[in-house]
């Protein structure tokens, strides 16, 4: 049985953890704290290692030796590991590790990822300690600290003998930063075990809001849109006539302006990234760049943009969807367009379910004597991995580390937020493992 289908249950013990429950650490748990502390400089030199090793989310080989470098690290703590090739979506592999612990215990499913936004010609490539608490390198908060503290989290699990009772799917993808095509391909495996799953613990990067840990229990959706505008070339002159019509850029010009009027609402954001029009329009073949040429004297026949949106709900981006189509569909005199839709990263709304797991988590860091989490605005939350199964299990997002600067040169990541991100969700995970599905 999972969280989402105890539904009204859920929800009534989720409001019993607002209060204490528990005066102090369980001696398990405390064998748990002990642990990761004593494993903290070992984990750091695997963080190191891993930072190292370039996993640009193109980088085909280097992704699968990222995955190579940590399989041992997950064997030892007693998993079976699976390398899924995904060259059918143009990227690398996902890396997929499970372990069966007592029958009936709450099914648990770790998400991170194995690559980064530095592919191998970024001149971002090396790893440096700037002081005590913070390394600088390429991805090093933005996955690898989050790998790392998820392993870190397990092997103290494995040391206070909580481990053995736990049945956890780990799925590290390859392609979080740059997704495979088509996407469907690319995310089956996750969406399969997120189906398994009676709890999803993502550990991408720990949010915080003036120096405070916050939890995060919503992410939201990140759709790309094109227009195609088409216009009727001729000379200048005719411009704006019946005959002539409007010409292209101006049917594009109005359905943009019409998006900043009408489209927004609560917890929306949209995007024009890229934009071209002429006589001719033509994008690459990865759709980051554009070609265009025209003259001053002739109306532009095409007319060509690129964007996002983003949501907190499927209710949300349908609705959205509908007022841009309505919108394009407005033509100028002249005129025509189209607008089409990449399926990307769907929204993980914030549901009772997530609140109820938050509740467990602020529980814990109770008990750990650590302040309790806030809820983070989702706004200030990017899309990822576990949207893609938000749908089937409630979660938690941000379980990694503390960390600044991610997607840019001069990433860093804060060495003292991994111990106590693994304190917190090896302790979770070892009272989840305790409960009867």
């Amino acid at each position: 049985m999972t969280f989402r289908t105890l539904g009204l249950a859920l929800a009534t013990a989720s409001l019993a953890f607002s209060a204490p429950a528990l005066a102090k650490l369980s001696p398990q748990e405390e064998r748990i704290v002990a642990a990761v502390d004593k494993g903290h400089d070992r984990w750091i030199g695997v963080l190191e290692a891993i930072t190292l090793q370039n996993s640009g989310s193109r980088n085909i080989a280097g992704v699968k030796k990222v995955g190579e470098m940590v399989t041992p690290e997950l064997e030892r703590l007693g998993f079976k590991v699976e390398w899924v090739d995904q060259s059918a979506a143009k990227r690398s592999g996902h890396l997929i590790a499970t372990r069966t612990g007592r029958p009936g215990s709450t099914k648990m499913l770790l998400i991170g990822h194995l690559d980064t936004v530095f592919e191998p010609d970024s001149p971002f490539q090396a790893v440096r300690r700037l002081n005590e608490t913070t390394m600088e390198g390429p991805g090093v908060e933005d996955n690898k600290g989050g790998v790392v503290t998820m392993f870190a989290a397990l092997e103290a699990m494995q040391a206070a003998g909580t481990l053995s009772a736990a049945t956890i799917t780990v799925v590290l993808t390859g392609d979080e930063e740059d997704a495979g095509d088509p996407i469907d391909v690319a995310r089956a495996d996750l969406v399969k075990w997120g189906q398994w799953a009676d709890v999803a613990l993502d550990f991408e990067g720990l949010s915080q809001i003036d120096g405070k840990d916050m939890g995060s229990i919503a992410r939201r959706s990140s759709y790309s849109w094109q227009i195609n505008a088409t216009g009727k070339e001729g000379h200048s002159q005719g411009i704006f006539s019946a005959s002539a019509g409007h010409g292209a850029i101006y049917e594009l010009a109005r359905i943009i302006d019409q998006f900043r009027k009408e489209l927004p609402e609560d917890k929306l954001t949209f995007n024009v990234g890229l934009i071209a029009g002429g006589s001719v329009a033509a994008l690459d073949a990865d759709l980051v760049r554009a070609q265009a040429a025209g003259k001053t004297n002739i109306i532009p026949a095409v007319a060509v943009a690129r964007g996002d949106f983003r949501t907190l709900s499927d209710e949300q981006s349908d609705r959205i969807k509908a007022k841009m189509q309505a919108i394009v569909a407005q033509h100028l005199s002249g005129t025509g367009a189209e607008i089409v839709f990449e399926q990307g990263y769907p929204p993980m709304a914030p549901t009772e379910g997530n609140r109820g797991l938050l509740r467990r988590l602020n529980l814990v860091n109770a008990d750990l004597g650590l302040e309790q989490m806030a809820e983070l605005d989702p706004l200030k939350r990017g899309a990822g991995d576990i949207s893609f199964v938000a749908r089937y299990v409630d979660g938690l997002v941000g379980m990694g580390p503390a960390g600044d600067g991610a997607h840019a040169p001069g990433e860093t990541v804060d060495l003292p937020s991994i111990k106590r991100q693994a304190k917190r969700s090896a302790i979770l995970m070892t009272r989840l493992s305790m409960e009867k599905r």
